[in-house]
């Protein structure tokens, strides 16, 4: 086997399952959970009769590269979503089946493991992370550097600390913005900063955008806005992750795509026909209407906007609720993130995610800890309920 799995580190929610394994919450009260990012909000009744309609393509194989009508829909929303003046469908946008495998497979083709003996390449990530970026680093026979994200950097990272001998041994980068869990959102002077010392050093980023639709006022800037503004339309060493599973409450539907530098999607193209990842054909079309349509995304807004007002007015002179910038995590400060979320499942059966599973120490300190990841993604009945047991506990 590969000697690398034994770096890998449980999920998230095994050590959760671990650490309630002793507890038995109140039986009057139904589970309500605010654990996992995974949304709950009716899917779009027009993708779901796409899907019927095109059940005939159960018959037939999918490309890899996808329909052109799929692609052209991307680029469509892309150039709309980001101000670009230009995006090419047949060079520069691949769908994928959902951004989980595409940015894990992304690094396996990109990272060049050093030579035995040397010093392995960096994936820089922010930290607290979505752990895929770990795990594929990892398997890719690269390591990863942790960038802080923390209240005294806004949550944004201070990207300018890390020291030149680790740019310069770095290969690719990962930001996630809006990020997840902290929800804060790059703002354009990072990233174009970021863009100069990927110049500097010729390593590629990879900007993990999928909570992108999730905003309250501002839409986010984007990591192709900003090469755009800067007259970089080859998008050169930038590819951006995007997903109709937060945007269109369509996690089973397993779709996303891949955009940018062309130079990059090329190899990666040729990975991904080995790699046998295809997206279905019915599901691509209904991707395609799905990424054609705005309508159902600002009722998606609409829904979150009450519902992150709720618990602020309710809760925020009990517990430091704060609105993200963007997303559907609450990233709420507590005294110990562990016994809390213990505390919660067993007098309120409440289910949240201890902010240290979702990082990892360093520079002598754990920045999740001592958070909890709040998923604001039960329906708004279940919210309300949520809010009178916290208010009692």
């Amino acid at each position: 086997m590969n000697e690398h799995l034994a770096s890998l580190h449980p999920y998230p929610f095994e050590k959760l399952a671990r650490l309630f394994s002793d507890i038995t919450p109140p039986k009057d009260l139904t589970n309500i959970a605010l654990s996992i990012g995974e949304p709950r909000h009716k899917s779009p009744d027009f993708v779901k009769q796409s899907l019927v309609d095109n059940l005939k393509h159960l018959s037939s194989y999918p490309t890899t590269k996808g329909l052109p009508s799929l692609r052209q829909a991307i680029a469509d929303w892309l150039i709309k979503r980001y101000q670009l003046q230009q995006f090419d469908p047949e060079t520069q946008v691949l769908p994928v089946n959902g951004t989980r495998e595409a940015i894990f497979s992304f690094v396996q083709a990109v990272i060049k493991p050093a030579a035995k003996g040397k010093t392995q390449p960096f994936v820089v990530m922010p930290n607290p992370f979505y752990q895929i970026y770990e795990g594929a680093a990892f398997l890719a026979s690269a390591t990863p550097y942790f960038v802080n994200c923390t209240a005294e950097n806004n949550y944004l990272g201070d990207w300018e600390a890390i020291p030149e001998s680790v740019w310069a041994n770095t290969q690719l980068v990962f930001i996630c913005s809006p990020g997840n869990p902290t929800g804060a959102v790059m703002p354009a002077e990072k990233l174009k900063k970021l863009i100069e010392l990927s110049d500097q050093y010729g390593f590629t980023i990879a900007s993990d955008e999928c909570y992108s639709e999730l905003y309250f006022d501002v839409a986010p800037v984007g990591l192709l806005e900003v090469c755009a503004s800067m007259g970089r339309h080859d998008y050169h060493n930038c590819v951006v992750f995007h997903s109709l599973s937060k945007r269109s409450n369509l996690p089973g539907l397993r779709s996303g795509f891949i955009a940018g530098d062309a130079k990059l999607l090329a190899p990666y193209l040729l990975y991904r026909t080995y790699h046998g990842s295809a997206m279905p054909v019915q599901h691509q079309l209904a991707s395609t209407a799905a990424w054609s349509d705005e309508a159902h995304v600002e009722q998606n807004r609409v829904l979150y906007r009450q519902k992150f007002d709720l618990f602020v007015n309710e809760l925020g002179n009990k517990f430091a609720f704060k609105k993200p910038d963007a997303g559907f995590y609450f990233w709420l400060p507590v005294d110990d993130d562990e016994a809390f979320a213990k505390r919660l499942y067993a007098e309120q059966n409440i289910t949240v995610l201890p902010g240290r599973y979702l990082s990892r120490e360093a520079n002598g300190t754990n920045p999740g800890m001592n958070h909890v990841r709040m998923a604001l993604v039960a329906d708004l009945e279940n919210c309300i309920d949520a809010v009178e047991r916290l208010k009692r506990l």
